[in-house]
């Protein structure tokens, strides 16, 4: 089989277990209102985790039909669920406008989480000011980068501080620094 086919035949399971998550969490939601006494009967019968079956449910009851985003997957969607329906349009058009995976979504608003003030848990988020002096020509181009990833300066450079640091922290060593 060509590599081509192969991968399109991955692109297609990939697509139908997206589908596959938001089809079960509304079979569900439509079934608890529907058929209560059998509602137990029916999750028990199938074969996935009641936990998995649980969440399916309850991001699919988070995230109306209308909202949801056929480019992203469902856990880019489970990502914002706990979250007001206003901030979930803002963080799915932007994952969806940048092309954010999963994880890049996550590390977004796990930083806008700290940087404005809550930890994600309800408690104020713990900081540090830390204040740097760059040459005008750089913060114009930090801002340029960051208005184009619609992200305020300060989150930002959070972000990409971080990924770099993980980089480096995982041995990929080929984040070089040139001496000045």
């Amino acid at each position: 089989m060509p590599f081509t086919r192969w991968k399109k035949i991955g692109d297609q399971l990939s697509a139908l277990a997206n589908a596959s998550a938001w089809w079960l969490g509304d079979w569900l939601v439509y079934g608890e209102a529907r058929y209560p006494e059998r509602y137990k009967q029916a999750v028990k019968e199938t074969t996935l985790d009641y936990q998995t079956l649980r969440n399916y449910a309850w991001i699919s009851r988070k995230i109306d039909k209308s909202r949801r985003r056929v480019t992203l997957s469902f856990q880019h969607h489970a990502e914002v669920a706990s979250l007001p329906e206003d901030e979930q349009e803002e963080w799915l058009d932007r994952a969806e406008k940048f092309s954010w995976s999963r994880n890049l979504l996550r590390q977004y608003l796990r930083v806008h989480r700290e940087t404005s003030g809550e930890a994600g848990d309800g408690r104020p988020a713990k900081g540090v000011v830390i204040q740097v002096n760059v040459p005008t020509s750089e913060e114009e181009r930090w801002l340029e980068a960051a208005r184009r990833m619609d992200r305020p300066l300060d989150e930002w450079m959070i972000i990409t501080l971080s990924r770099v640091a993980d980089a480096l922290l995982r041995g990929k060593n080929e984040i070089t620094v040139q001496p000045k």
